[in-house]
C-alpha cells in the first residue's frame, strides 16, 4: 500500500486586489499549486451565496524535512509584502494527500459565461460542454482560472465584441485562459505574453489540454517586447490586458495603445470600480475612446477603441 503523503495547507484571506500578489509569493514556495478562491457568505434574505469581496489564497507545502524552513521563508516574504499593503495572518492546517486532491477539485466546477463560453476543469468530461465553446483549464499555478470576476468579465467582453478572423494580443496572459478563449471564438493568430517566466509553461499546458498546440504563441515579455517584434504581431485588432489598474495606467503611458491596430479594441481588466476613472483618463490621454463598461461585484472591465 502506497504511503500517504501529508501536506501543510497555508492560507491567507485578503482583498481581491491583493490576491494575485499574494498568490505570486505563495507560488515561489509551493510549486505544486496555488488556489485563489472568491469567498462568499449566505444571504438569508435572497437565500443564496453572495461574494464578500474577500479572496482566499491557498498553497500546499510538502511535509518533508524542509517544511519548517520553507514555512519561515514564506512568512518572511509575506511580511515584506505586508509592509506595502496590510495583510492578515497566515493560517495552517495539516492534511493528507488524497484530501488535498479532493478539496482542490471540489473548488473548481464548470463555469458558464456569456452566451456560449464554458470554463471546464481539466478533470471533467468535455462532453459536459453540451454545444458550448469549452475552455479547459488546469488550475495548477497562481494564475487566472476563470474564478475571478475580472477574468470572467474579460471573457464576456471578448465574446461580446468578437475576434473572428482577427489577430489577438493577450498581455499578461497568466494561465492562457483569454488566449484559449480567443481561439475558441475564431481568432486567426494569438500571441500571449507575460513578464513572469513561470506563467508560460502553465499557458502551454492549458493550450495542449484544448488541442491548441501551435495555434497560440506564448512568450515571456510585455507590451514593449511586442512593439519591438519584427513580424506583423506588433499590433492586433484585439488587445487584452487583465492585470492591475496602476500597471495598466503605466502601460498606457508607455506605448500600450500602439499595440492596437487602427479601429481596433483594447479590453482592460483587473480594475476596481474606484480605480476606473484613472484608467479612463490615461486611455483618453493617448487617444482611446471608451466604448463599453462591464461590472461585477467591485470589479470593472473597460473596452476602448483606437480611432
Amino acid at each position: 500500500m502506497a504511503e500517504i503523503k501529508n501536506w501543510l495547507e497555508v492560507s491567507l484571506v485578503c482583498s481581491g486586489e491583493l490576491a494575485e500578489a499574494v498568490a505570486e509569493v505563495f507560488s515561489r514556495y509551493a510549486p505544486d499549486g496555488v488556489l485563489i478562491n472568491s469567498l462568499t457568505s449566505f444571504d438569508q434574505q435572497d437565500y443564496e451565496e453572495k461574494p464578500t469581496g474577500d479572496t482566499q489564497v491557498v498553497a500546499y507545502l510538502s511535509m518533508d524535512e524542509q517544511v519548517e524552513r520553507t514555512r519561515q521563508q514564506l512568512e518572511e516574504a509575506i511580511w515584506h509584502l505586508g509592509q506595502i499593503a496590510p495583510l492578515g495572518q497566515l493560517q495552517y492546517q495539516v492534511i493528507a494527500d488524497q484530501n488535498w486532491m479532493d478539496s482542490w477539485k471540489e473548488r473548481y466546477q464548470p463555469l458558464e459565461l456569456g452566451e456560449n463560453l464554458i470554463v471546464l476543469p481539466a478533470w471533467v468530461d468535455p462532453a459536459i460542454a453540451a454545444g458550448k465553446l469549452p475552455i479547459i483549464i488546469s488550475p495548477d499555478m497562481a494564475f487566472g482560472t476563470g474564478t475571478h470576476p475580472s477574468t470572467q468579465l474579460c471573457l464576456i467582453a471578448l465574446e461580446k465584441h468578437g475576434c473572428q478572423g482577427k489577430n489577438v494580443l493577450d498581455i499578461g496572459c497568466g494561465s492562457g485562459i483569454l488566449s484559449i478563449a480567443a481561439v475558441r471564438l475564431g481568432a486567426e493568430r494569438v500571441l500571449g505574453v507575460d513578464y513572469d517566466p513561470i506563467a508560460i509553461p502553465s499557458c502551454e499546458r492549458n493550450a495542449a489540454l484544448n488541442d491548441m498546440d501551435g495555434r497560440i504563441l506564448f512568450e515571456v515579455g510585455t507590451h514593449s517586447d511586442i512593439l519591438a517584434r519584427v513580424d506583423e504581431l506588433t499590433q492586433a485588432p484585439v488587445v487584452l490586458a487583465n492585470i492591475l489598474a496602476h500597471i495598466l495606467v503605466n502601460m498606457l503611458g508607455s506605448g500600450l495603445a500602439d499595440t492596437i491596430a487602427p479601429d481596433g479594441i483594447l479590453i482592460l481588466g483587473g480594475i476596481l470600480d474606484t480605480q476606473a476613472e484613472s484608467v479612463i483618463r490615461a486611455a483618453a490621454n493617448v487617444g482611446l475612446s471608451l466604448i463599453d463598461t462591464l461590472t461585477e461585484q467591485d470589479w470593472v472591465v473597460l473596452v476602448f477603441r483606437r480611432s
